[in-house]
């Protein structure tokens, strides 16, 4: 089993509700167990400034899928909460479920990059993974804390507990 972090999100079709779809289906994934999730965060969007803000959340899997294994699992879960893939980068959506961290791993694959490419300039990632994991070490070598560090909490409201216990 290795521990593996996922970034949630959802700006449409009450996001507070897909969240907590989503965790109910990543409990439910094969040789899967969900370890520990953060509360939820409300956050700004990066992309076009007319949608919604999104609500954000982080969990902690304990998993014996591969990493795209684990990437298909996601993206079915997306699907089945009305996820629709468009060109428009960063637009709403439904759902949106990010490998994070996959254990001490770094993965560089067409489909599939981690640590995610952006997470360490991302307060809605940051600040809930600490809230999980806050003796986390990169596999880098640098501390979460030094991300932590560079990267405001500016944007970001701490909304609530999930209330979903893993």
């Amino acid at each position: 089993m290795e521990r593996v972090y996922i970034g949630l999100g959802s700006n449409l079709a009450e996001p507070v509700s897909q969240l907590r779809g989503a965790l109910a289906a990543l409990g439910e994934l094969p040789g899967t167990r969900l370890a520990a999730v953060s509360s939820l965060y409300a956050s700004d969007p990066l992309g076009p400034p007319d949608q919604p803000r999104y609500v954000n959340a982080v969990a902690a899997l304990e998993t014996e899928l591969a990493p795209l294994e684990l990437l298909d699992a996601l993206q079915a879960i997306e699907l089945a909460q009305g996820r629709v893939r468009k060109d428009e980068r960063w637009g709403p959506r439904t759902l949106d479920l990010d490998i994070l961290l996959f254990g001490q791993r770094r993965i560089d694959e067409p489909r599939l990059q981690v640590p995610h490419y952006h997470m360490h300039a991302r307060a809605f990632v940051l600040y809930p993974l600490a809230e999980i994991a806050g003796e986390l070490q990169l596999p880098d070598g640098r501390p979460l804390q030094s991300l932590l560090d560079a990267c405001p909490f500016e944007g970001l409201e701490r909304l609530s507990d999930l209330s979903v216990t893993p």
